[in-house]
């Protein structure tokens, strides 16, 4: 039998033993051993027995075969928590690149010392009499005061909070000992976990489900108890009551005694969805996010390890909590491109999260009411289960939506940057007492140059980009390199108005100050919420009606309820169409969809302004009548034309490099040896663009280059990356830094 070797990895924590390392397989666990498992191996020069974690395997050995050490045992434990991440970070590893670390690391929190938290007591264990005899001996003695505080204080609470004692009563720890070694009192500690979570409302409403919602919970519970386990998208409305659906699965997994993940796209989100979640599950829900200290991310860890919380909720490094028992992942607003990590390796959450559902026999929940495109055209193509919500739960319905033509306004001697029509309707608001809010759409505004009077792009002659505003007046393709002299003169129509856009929020809650005098206006951007608890401090006064108009980016049209909000402006609804980026269109169809969807959602009905320069383009009318459908088709046509994601797969190959002429050099190299792999494959060839320099060329003084490589079966690009990766390997290319992106949702 020819002889097998497994790469293991035996510490994380550890800086010196931060790979894998070889070990011979024996025969008796050749047929039985897989990536994930655990297993006992002798380590360093005493052969100490330790845990790894099997994270490859081969024919080949690459040691000296006399130095390969064999692996013991496997731990026969069944697959733990522990086992399955690894497994997890291996398949992480396999399908996005980087190294095993990197893999790990996003998948297992590294181990630190984080120091417990203790709840110490001091208790009274002397009887009565023992303590009134010592208290009256203690009075008669000098420099006894501290002694007797506490003592008569035990008299009357026979147990006192450490803190309290050392505290308020001014006990040093030295007396509290003095008084334990002679067994009169005792310290007692307890283990307590922080938690970030302060108490709420905690009502346990019973939710009434609408026969819609009621029949959706029925058939995935049905199909869960029958032992299937599927991947299903929730395509609902704004409003339709999708989180609704998503507690009362909880509800039942929960039931059935599992456990649930719930990935939100934004930090800003946690606060008013735990509120929610909080009224029906308590103390059992907790979140996880980059605000928490260390010591709460272990703590929250710890607690979902051994059982004491049932939900999680927080954004895409939640998915990787350590559930022993988990039964659902709910995946709201799966559009949203925060789910993709743009650090390496480059991980969609939904992709994890389907492999992740399959390996723990859970169930996957995507809600949406603008799906990605991916998710759609797989729901289309029968790999997810799709349920439509087409309308609002409370009964009410979709805003009424106005597309304003900035070109007219200007024509019409408007230069404010709001529409008339928006302006009628903000004093109209201010005068009912109802609330309004603002969004810019910022993405892809750097630079940016247009004709305020027609709209026309300035753009690159060669390249279908539009060109950049840099400083001393110049105009720069990001992609070629062509630059031409600052225009004064719009070359379609001749207007002398062109100019970047420059208003920023900030400038628009100045506006609204100056044109409505003693309106109260809150501000959400990445300015005003630095500090943590920032976001819930904004959202909170809004939703007490602390404010008239909330003004934001992004973060404000994602996910948020507000029932007094009737109004909803969309300012700029077309700078990202413009975007050097085959997603532009699906981008802004969303962010205008989500944001039209605040507008509305309690008894009042709700209307939305949409300011354009291109009312005409397909995304802002499908947007503006709220038509998916509409949309999915046309831009899924386009998609099928230029051989894009969903209908193809696209691999990323990005090259980092000090010195330019280097960089430029391996990408060529690079792309030449996928080409070479392309020639071999039988059918769809591998098809290659590029390379070429990046979008923004260097950064802190190092030069970007990229190049794509496309086939329909993805399968097929973890190869070609993985025979990439064997030809940097055999070279030295310390010096670079390579990275692959697979379907990147952002050009490089």
């Amino acid at each position: 039998m020819k002889e097998k070797f497994a790469d293991i990895i035996v510490d994380i924590s550890h800086e010196k033993v931060d790979r894998a390392f070889q070990y011979r397989i024996p025969d008796k666990l050749a047929e039985e051993l897989e990536i994930g498992m655990c297993v006992q191996v002798p380590f360093g020069k005493g052969n100490k027995l330790i845990k790894g974690y099997v994270v490859g395997l081969s024919e080949v050995c690459n040691y000296d075969p006399q130095k390969i050490k064999e692996i013991r045992a496997l731990v026969q434990k069944g697959v733990g928590v522990e086992d399955r991440q690894m497994a997890l970070a291996a398949w992480i590893r396999k399908n996005y690149g980087g190294t095993l670390i990197q893999a790990l690391k996003t998948v297992l929190p590294v181990k630190q010392t984080v120091k417990g938290k203790e709840y110490k007591t001091v208790v009274l264990k002397a009887g009565r009499e023992e303590a009134i005899a010592l208290l009256g001996e203690s009075k008669r003695m000098k420099g006894r005061a501290a002694r007797v505080r506490l003592l008569e204080e035990l008299l009357q609470e026979e147990e006192l909070p450490y803190d309290l004692v050392t505290g308020k009563l001014m006990v040093s720890p030295a007396v509290i000992q003095g008084l334990a070694r002679t067994g009169v009192v005792k310290v007692e500690s307890t283990d307590i976990y922080r938690n970030p979570v302060k108490k709420m409302d905690s009502k346990d409403e019973k939710m009434k489900l609408s026969p819609q919602q009621e029949s959706i919970v029925t058939q995935i519970c049905g199909e869960y108890d029958a032992g299937m386990r599927k991947t299903y998208l929730l395509h609902g409305v704004t409003g339709s009551g999708k989180t609704e659906v998503y507690i009362r699965l909880i509800e039942e997994v929960v039931k059935r005694g599992k456990q649930a993940i719930v990935l939100i796209p934004e930090i800003a989100l946690t606060y008013q969805t735990l509120k929610r979640f909080y009224k029906h599950f308590g103390e059992r829900v907790s979140v996880l996010n980059s605000t928490l200290s260390q010591g709460e991310k272990y703590d929250q860890c710890q607690r979902a390890k051994q059982g004491e919380i049932d939900v999680i909720i927080g954004p895409r490094s939640a998915l990787f909590t350590p559930f022993p028992n988990l039964g659902l992942i709910v995946m709201d607003e799966e559009h949203e491109g925060s789910y993709k990590s743009e650090n390496t390796p480059k991980y969609h959450a939904r992709e994890v999260a389907v492999t992740l559902a399959e390996r723990t026999g859970s169930v996957l929940v995507l809600g949406s009411a603008t799906p990605s495109l991916e998710a759609y055209y797989r729901a289309q193509n029968g790999e997810y289960g799709i349920f439509k919500m087409k309308e609002r739960v409370a009964g009410g319905t979709l805003p009424t939506v106005y597309t304003e033509d900035l070109r007219e306004e200007l024509k019409q001697g408007n230069r404010t940057i709001f529409s008339r029509r928006l302006q009628e309707l903000l004093a109209d608001r201010l005068e009912k007492g109802q609330q309004s809010m603002l969004f810019i759409n910022r993405r892809g505004l750097a630079g940016f140059v247009s004709c305020r009077a027609c709209g026309e792009v300035i753009k690159c002659p060669h390249c279908d980009v539009s060109l950049s505003e840099h400083r001393g007046g110049r105009l720069i393709c990001h992609y070629c390199g062509y630059e031409r002299a600052m225009v004064s003169k719009c070359p379609s129509c001749g207007s002398k108005y062109v100019s970047g856009f420059k208003a920023g929020t900030q400038q628009i809650e100045e506006k609204l100050l100056q044109m409505y005098p003693g309106i109260r206006v809150l501000r959400m951007d990445a300015d005003t919420t630095k500090n943590k608890g920032s976001y819930e401090k904004i959202l909170e006064a809004f939703g007490n009606g602390e404010a008239d108009v909330l003004v934001g980016t992004q973060m404000i049209v994602k996910g948020h309820d507000f029932p007094n909000v009737t109004l909803v402006g969309v300012l700029a609804a077309d700078m990202s169409l413009s975007v050097g980026d085959y997603r532009a269109a699906e981008r802004t169809f969303q962010l205008i969809t989500q944001a039209a969807g605040r507008a509305g959602r309690g008894e009042q009905p709700g209307e939305v302004v949409i300011q354009t320069y291109q009312p005409e383009h397909y995304a802002i009318i499908h947007a503006a009548n709220q038509d998916y459908e509409a949309f999915y088709e046309e831009e899924l046509a386009y998609r099928d034309l230029m051989q894009y994601p969903p209908v193809v797969h696209m691999m990323a190959v990005q090259v980092y490099a000090a010195v330019e002429e280097e960089g430029l050099r391996v990408a060529k190299e690079l792309a030449k040896e996928a080409e070479k792999l392309g020639k071999n494959n039988q059918g769809f060839p591998l098809q290659i663009i590029g390379p070429a320099p990046a979008g923004i060329g260097k950064i802190n003084d190092i030069y970007r280059f990229v190049f794509y490589v496309k086939h329909p079966a993805y399968e097929l690009l973890v190869e070609t990356k993985d025979c990439l990766e064997a030809y940097l390997h055999a070279r030295d290319t310390r010096r670079l830094n390579i990275q692959f992106d697979f379907n990147p949702i952002n050009g490089l």
